[in-house]
């Protein structure tokens, strides 16, 4: 019979290391479908507007950046997407306007 103490000697840090991408991932894709929810349901199921829309995807972006502590790439990626996001709202209204 086998021992139950007996603890094993295998070297896990490749296990760890995938487990720790597989969470990173997660938060990331999480984090971003909710950003998307949010700024969605402002802007068009509410009509709140896309600037209601665009200060909840900043907020929860912010929010579980600085709460999980999250990488520099994490806040480079959040920053372009804000950047387009704001660049997005300026030149649609503006195309709209000049078509209409």
């Amino acid at each position: 019979m086998a021992e139950s103490s007996a603890h094993g000697n295998m070297d896990i840090q490749d296990q760890r290391t995938t487990f720790n991408g597989f969470l990173a991932t997660s938060l990331w894709g999480s984090t971003l479908i909710a950003q998307l929810v949010a700024l969605l349901t402002l802007a068009f199921a509410i009509g709140a507007g896309w600037w209601a829309g665009l200060a909840a995807f900043v907020a929860v972006g912010a929010g579980v950046g600085l709460f999980f502590r999250m990488s520099g790439t994490f806040w480079a990626v959040q920053i372009v997407l804000w950047v387009l996001l704001v660049i997005g709202g300026l030149i649609v209204p503006a195309i709209a306007g000049m078509a209409g």
